[in-house]
């Protein structure tokens, strides 16, 4: 199938899922250019494991500024029929605000940070652009709603973002720690590209349904075990407000089933190299809307003065 369609990395269009190895590096630079507070040995993590989380970046003023602009973009918001505001299912809560920088001047400088931007740029070895961003915020005893999934899968299938040169990092606004119900992740399996089914195109059984395994762009419970028995175990990234998330496009991540008493929040960035800009979707769909998916209004982020 891959050479009759001519694309590594299928989706959805497929009678089964599709296990391939990954064919791109995880870090495109050379050791020599590794940012200095950047260890080789943190590096090697995230190169295995596919995910780094580094304490500290932002300071306690920072986090308090962040966390008072969120607030009022919540405020602001909550009544809104903005086509960037995610709610809730079955609540007027907000969930997500899509396209940050568009939405508060202080997020757009987070953007620019001088630690973010030099470990996008290091890994993904060229200059970077924002291919998506949003604020996420989930409220206590609340319950998230996002399956195990790549996000390359979806960037790939339905932006036509060409290759895995693209990494995620989530700014915790708040402690994310294992009370706080923390996003899961699959240790390593950013080394495997996952080609998903379209739920529509198959029945579901009462057992499929009961794994969820039947969502767009999910990998079945079969390959999920696979990869997490590879793995070890599925872990939690956790950290202190300050602390940020940087991520593999392509590793398995979702939300934790269970909800928490306490809330929590983070700004999500995805930098893209602009090396890897975005093609036509696959399977003949239409292009995703810029707040989702920027391609024509790309800005090359430069770092703060």
């Amino acid at each position: 199938m891959l050479s009759l369609c001519g694309d590594p990395y299928p989706s959805r269009e497929l009678n089964e899922h599709l296990l391939a190895r990954r064919r791109e590096p995880v870090v495109w630079s050379e050791p020599a250019l590794r940012p200095e507070w950047l260890s080789a040995e943190a590096e090697a993590r995230y190169i295995e494991q596919g995910f780094l989380v580094v304490p500290d970046v932002l300071s306690a003023d920072e986090i308090a500024e962040l966390n008072a602009a969120m607030a009022t973009l919540r405020d602001e918001l909550t009544s809104s029929d903005s086509a960037l505001v995610l709610r809730e299912p079955g609540s007027d809560d907000m969930l997500s605000f899509l396209d940050l920088p568009s939405a508060s001047p202080l997020f757009a400088r987070l953007a620019r940070h001088p630690k973010l931007l030099a470990f996008a740029r290091y890994v993904l070895g060229s200059e970077v652009y924002l291919h998506q961003s949003r604020l996420n915020y989930r409220a206590a005893d609340t319950q998230e709603e996002f399956y195990w999934h790549s996000d390359f899968e979806t960037w790939h299938t339905e932006d036509g973002m060409p290759a895995m040169r693209a990494l995620s990092c989530s700014v915790l606004l708040t402690d994310n720690l294992a009370e706080h119900a923390p996003k899961l992740l699959i240790p390593g399996s950013h080394k495997t590209y996952v080609g998903c089914v379209d739920p529509a195109s198959c029945p579901v059984t009462e057992d499929e349904a009961a794994h969820e395994s039947h969502t767009m762009g999910q990998p079945s419970p079969e390959i999920l075990s696979l990869l997490t028995h590879q793995a070890g175990d599925v872990t939690s990234a956790t950290g202190l407000a300050g602390s940020v998330v940087f991520f593999d496009s392509n590793i398995q991540h979702r939300s934790a089933d269970e909800p928490s008493e306490h809330s929590r929040a983070n700004a999500f960035l995805v930098y893209n190299s602009v090396d890897n800009m975005l093609g036509e979707p696959a399977n003949g769909l239409a292009p995703r809307p810029e707040h989702l998916a920027h391609r024509d209004n790309v800005d090359v982020l430069a770092p703060l003065d």
